[in-house]
């Protein structure tokens, strides 16, 4: 018996160091970059394009080229991955087959994004000659989130109880519509959390983007989704490496990471509240 109880202390007390120390490592880096970016942020840090071999001046074209391809992204992959997960989970007949399609799901997801980036390079650029712009990035990134979303989406749907279900039918309402106005809503949630971990990765994506999008640099701003674009995490690596004053642009780096995972965190707290609200909404 005490040796039950001290396993069971000594797995809990591993699972509790080890979250301490994702939280400590997270804050650590976080307060990092608080630290050394806050000096950067100014009002015209953030409304003015860059100047002066980007030593000067603002991101505000990387602001918006960022929300324009992690817009473009979700618009993209947020149906497909839902309708996905539902033929998945709701229609298709289990065998081999689905195993296969969820196996290649999976080994999807953990592709290297410089490998969707070449995929893009190759079939938007080149193939369909969309060229390098807005459609291309958000159509790269879009396939770089979808077997994340397909995942998170028939998850959530799989935690719908099945009598919901059984009684939707049972009183004569078609499939369709009982997924439609019974299932999806149940599952929402979880897809909205799926949402949230796309939009986390889509937006700090460099090497899709570099190949299919992104611009080193442009003063002005995107009028059509056929532009080029500056983008927040490219910002950044132009600057880190590429970059002709690179020590001089050193707080400017650290602020344009300051600004990404703001954004990142704001988006990320609306699809959060929107959760929250859906939950509480069903309570009600």
């Amino acid at each position: 018996m005490k040796w039950r109880y001290f396993k069971q202390n000594l797995f809990l007390g591993v699972v509790r160091l080890s979250a301490l120390t994702i939280a400590i490592s997270l804050g650590g880096f976080l307060f990092y970059i608080f630290v050394n970016g806050l000096g950067a942020i100014s009002w015209e840090f953030l409304t003015l394009p860059p100047r002066d071999s980007m030593t000067k001046g603002g991101i505000m074209p990387a602001i918006l080229g960022t929300i324009y391809l992690t817009s473009g992204a979700i618009i993209i992959a947020l149906p497909l991955g839902v309708v996905s997960a539902v033929y998945l989970n709701e229609y298709a007949k289990q065998g081999p087959v689905v195993r296969i399609i969820r196996l290649g799901v999976n080994c999807l997801a953990g592709v290297p994004s410089i490998v969707f980036g070449l995929f893009g390079l190759g079939l938007f650029v080149v193939f369909l000659q969309f060229g390098s712009c807005i459609l291309s990035g958000a159509l790269t990134l879009g396939f770089l989130i979808l077997p994340t979303i397909i995942g998170a989406s028939e998850e959530a749907l799989k935690s719908v109880p099945q009598t919901f279900r059984e009684a939707s039918l049972g009183l004569g309402i078609s499939k369709w519509h009982t997924i439609l106005r019974i299932v999806l809503p149940n599952a929402l949630p979880g897809i909205l959390t799926g949402s949230i971990l796309g939009i986390g990765r889509a937006a700090g994506e460099t090497a899709p983007i570099m190949f299919t999008a992104s611009a080193f640099f442009t003063a002005k701003l995107p009028t059509s989704i056929f532009d080029e674009v500056m983008a927040l995490p490219y910002h950044v690596y132009v600057l880190a490496t590429a970059g002709t004053h690179i020590e001089e642009t050193r707080q400017i780096q650290y602020g344009t990471v300051l600004v990404l995972v703001g954004l990142v965190l704001s988006i990320d707290l609306i699809a959060i509240v929107i959760r929250s609200y859906i939950r509480k909404k069903k309570r009600w």
